[in-house]
C-alpha cells in the first residue's frame, strides 16, 4: 500500500467516489451530489492507493475564524490502516490558522475522532431535515 494525499478535484474519478461512499453505506450519494458538495468545499482532501481513490474529506471554512469538516470517508477495505488519521491530519494542517474547527461525525466513529484531537462540544446545535437523521444524531 502506497498512500498519497492531494488536495484537488482535478481529474477525480467520480463513480470511484460514488463506490467509496457507498462501500460505507452512504447510498444517497450520487455522482451529482458529490461533485457538487465537493466543488462547493474549499478544503479537500483526497488518498490515493497508486492512482486509486481509497478515502477522502472536505471541509468549509471562513478562512480566519471557523471550519467545519464533513464526509471523512474511507473505503471499508482501507479501513484501520491510519488513511483516516492521514486525512484529518491533512485537512487540519490545511486549516492550521482557523481559531475553530468543528467536525461533523457518524455514529459509532467517536472514538477515532477523539483520538485525533477532537471533543464533544457543551453548545453544538443542529437540525436535520430527514426526521431518521434527527433521531440518530440529536438528543
Amino acid at each position: 500500500m502506497n498512500i498519497s494525499i492531494a488536495n484537488t478535484i482535478e481529474n477525480v474519478d467520480w463513480s470511484r467516489m460514488k463506490e467509496i461512499y457507498h462501500s460505507v453505506g452512504w447510498k444517497k450519494h450520487d455522482e451529482e451530489k458529490i461533485k457538487k458538495v465537493f466543488n462547493l468545499s474549499n478544503v479537500i482532501t483526497i488518498a490515493y492507493d497508486e492512482n486509486k481513490i481509497v478515502g477522502f474529506g472536505r471541509a468549509l471554512s471562513d478562512g480566519i475564524f471557523n471550519a467545519a469538516i464533513y464526509d471523512v470517508v474511507i473505503e471499508d477495505i482501507y479501513q484501520n490502516k491510519g488513511i483516516g488519521q492521514q486525512i484529518i491530519g491533512d485537512l487540519l494542517a490545511q486549516l492550521k490558522d482557523i481559531s475553530c474547527v468543528h467536525l461533523v461525525a457518524t455514529t459509532g466513529n467517536e472514538e477515532f475522532y477523539h483520538k485525533v484531537g477532537f471533543n464533544k462540544t457543551k453548545t453544538g446545535m443542529a437540525r436535520y431535515l430527514n426526521p431518521a437523521l434527527t433521531k440518530e444524531y440529536l438528543e
